[in-house]
């Protein structure tokens, strides 16, 4: 299993616009989540780091969402060469996750691109003007060290956003599996 930092992005970032289908082909549009905070995360299906924060994400995503915050994910890999990261397997994931939020495919991979992603899962957080307030790890847990897994760096600043706040403390690179790019589309390439 590979492991790959975040880019971690400079805070104040412009949140970068896309129009991506969901798993079923309806269309969402950045400009659907105006005037509102927004949390987007990159994942995908087959990811050990992602499958290992799925059930509390999925649940603070519902509490986030409850309090007003959009929550998108999108899943960029390359399903040519990861087939279980197909739509049709993002579909029955949604259903066994009991994800809330819209997941979103990223078939070119330019919006991964554009958020300047690098892994999955892969955490932005914006504020009510779009611009980038956090980026970084879930929490401190990961597959195999043993540390619970509560969402509890995530959950502080999307709060903290929600509260009209700037998140404090250090953020930590989010580290997971690197996005499964198609050939000659990796950054840099």
């Amino acid at each position: 299993m590979a492991l790959t930092p975040s880019t971690m992005v400079r805070i104040g970032t412009p949140m970068p616009a896309f129009r991506l289908p969901d798993a079923e082909g309806r269309e969402l549009d950045s400009e659907q989540l105006a005037d509102t905070a927004v949390l987007v995360a990159f994942l995908c299906n087959h990811c050990p780091f992602v499958k290992h924060i799925a059930p509390a994400f999925s649940a603070l995503a519902r509490e986030l969402m409850d309090r007003g915050m959009a929550v998108v994910a999108i899943n960029s890999n390359d399903w040519n060469t990861h087939p279980e990261d197909s739509p049709e397997q993002m579909l029955r994931e949604i259903r066994q996750r009991n994800y809330p939020f819209p997941y979103l495919v990223d078939e070119t991979q330019q919006v991964a691109r554009d958020f300047h992603a690098a892994c999955t899962p892969d955490f932005f957080v914006y504020d009510r003007e779009h611009r980038l307030a956090y980026r970084g790890q879930f929490d401190d847990s990961s597959p195999g060290n043993d540390r619970p897994v509560t969402g509890e760096d995530l959950r502080t600043a999307c709060l903290a956003v929600l509260s009209g706040k700037v998140p404090e403390g250090d953020q930590k690179p989010s580290l997971g599996c690197n996005i499964k790019w198609m050939p000659g589309n990796e950054p840099g390439a």
